[in-house]
């Protein structure tokens, strides 16, 4: 019998696709996601059964009985964590995780998971969470994660907190990985790479639709001749201070006066390496690295839900930016399936003893 799940903060849904989708981990059944975009609320619906809505989780919570749940997860909004939010003193999004968790004991779930940034595990929010855990009843453990280690082509450190309750044994947090970096030795297959997963990719074709992204994703943009240099100053690897030494008289004046840090900016992808992180603006290059390896342009949508670890016959719903969005929100889909592994094995000595 499925584990029924709540997937709150639900996005496009990369946590619900890794536990449902038996190519990730199998045996979960969505039956309630929520979130407050709602072009990621029409990707989840269109991918998933269960309930999908778009409500803020806080006010939902007022007006709507909470359905009976097996397991919770999802990702409180990670702005409010983020060192990319220069401002996180009274962020409010950093109060999210309490609905979360509300939610998580209403439904009578024995397992939560919750993931964000790397930043929420030295966050002194961090010992209020495991407080509010413990008041109703979740022993909790909590590490910061690679995705690269969960076959994910991305170098993605998360923090994932485990919840459990109503059982007596402690779970295997962390789920053990199923890939090695190259420089470890192990007998587990090196990280998947940037080649591994979109060398097969043909160039992209021009988008035509104002607004709207093809269905296949694998679409160009039309960058200004001006652009294009700048590209071909960059080599594989390189960044914005290959830019300036290759093609000074086409660097911004603000990044030849910052002499130092931003070196992902302007940068280009590593045929043999997973990618960086993949965020909401990685169609921007003066945003991070994301120039494709060998070809003179960004990396497209397709490539980036690729490097997500998103299936080709995933369907996302929305305009090109929505999409981005959805796409640099999301939870690595191989990455969730592990943690669906380690959730699963730990309801297995109770269906034993049911």
């Amino acid at each position: 019998m499925a584990l029924r799940v709540i997937d709150l903060f639900c996005g496009a849904g990369g946590l619900s696709l890794g536990l449902v989708d038996r190519r990730f981990s199998g045996g979960f059944e969505t039956v309630l996601a929520i979130d407050n975009d709602s072009a990621a609320v029409a990707t989840h619906a269109a991918n998933f059964r269960g309930k999908s809505v778009c409500a803020n989780i806080d006010q939902w919570l007022v007006e709507n009985p909470v359905p009976k749940a097996d397991v919770v997860v999802g990702g409180p909004p990670c702005q409010g964590f983020s060192l990319l939010n220069k401002k996180r003193d009274g962020d409010q999004r950093r109060a999210l995780w309490e609905p979360y968790l509300e939610i998580a004991d209403r439904s009578g779930a024995s397992v939560f998971l919750m993931e964000n940034v790397a930043e929420l595990y030295r966050s002194p929010e961090l010992a209020d969470i495991r407080e509010r855990a413990l008041k109703y009843g979740f022993q909790t453990d909590i590490a910061i994660l690679n995705t690269a280690d969960y076959g994910a082509p991305q170098t993605r450190k998360r923090t994932i907190v485990l919840g459990w309750r109503n059982v007596d044994w402690a779970p295997a947090f962390p789920p053990l990985p199923s890939h090695a970096a190259p420089a470890v030795m192990s007998n587990l297959p090196k990280w998947r790479t940037v080649r591994d997963v979109i060398e097969d990719l043909p160039p992209p074709t021009r988008d035509t639709i104002e607004g709207k992204a093809p269905l296949d994703l694998h679409f160009g943009r039309n960058p200004t001749p001006k652009s294009m240099d700048r590209y071909r100053a960059v080599p594989e690897g390189g960044n914005r201070f290959d830019l300036q030494r290759n093609a000074p008289h086409l660097t911004p004046g603000c990044w030849i006066r910052k002499t130092s840090g931003g070196t992902d900016l302007f940068g280009r992808l590593w045929w043999d390496r997973p990618s960086v992180t993949i965020r909401t603006e990685f169609y921007k290059p003066e945003k991070g690295r994301y120039l494709h390896p060998i070809q003179d342009r960004p990396i497209t949508h397709r490539e980036a839900a690729r490097l997500m670890g998103f299936p080709d016959d995933f369907q996302f719903v929305g305009t090109k930016v929505e999409i981005a969005r959805q796409i640099g929100n999301a939870v690595p889909p191989p990455f969730a399936g592990a943690l669906g592994h380690m959730v699963r094995n730990l309801f297995l000595p109770l269906a034993q003893t049911a």
